[in-house]
């Protein structure tokens, strides 16, 4: 099992605010803020955000991505919609992924750096 994971941004203050904002609805917060990285999650820090001041573009192409597991499916809609309202483009509607489970419903998204977050919920 996975224990944590960590992806590069360019703007350390701009993205913890937009990430406070996108994870608020997958109940993540700040757990941990140092000078150039933050970590978000429910106990522990699950998520991180690490300073790159140089860091080069990012793909569109890119096959990277993390997902993150909402409780239900209004918390990926909520996802989805903070995440364009706040400077995050769409990478994929909230819906269901008949082709990747019958139960699979996500929404995807790629921050202002371009890093590629989805959000996943499995419907009964």
């Amino acid at each position: 099992m996975i224990d944590h994971v960590s992806i590069e941004v360019s703007d350390l203050s701009a993205s913890t605010r937009f990430y406070e904002r996108l994870l608020k609805p997958l109940s993540m917060h700040i757990v941990t803020e140092q000078s150039d990285t933050v970590g978000f999650g429910k106990k522990y820090s699950e998520f991180w955000i690490n300073l790159r001041k140089d860091m080069p573009e990012i793909s569109t192409t890119s096959g990277a991505h993390v997902c993150l597991r909402a409780p239900d499916t209004a918390a990926v809609d909520e996802f989805y919609t903070i995440a364009l309202e706040f400077g995050g483009d769409d990478d994929g509607k909230p819906a269901l992924r008949p082709h990747y489970t019958h139960n699979y419903y996500a929404a995807f998204i790629r921050d202002p750096d371009g890093n590629r977050i989805e959000a996943v919920t499995f419907v009964e």
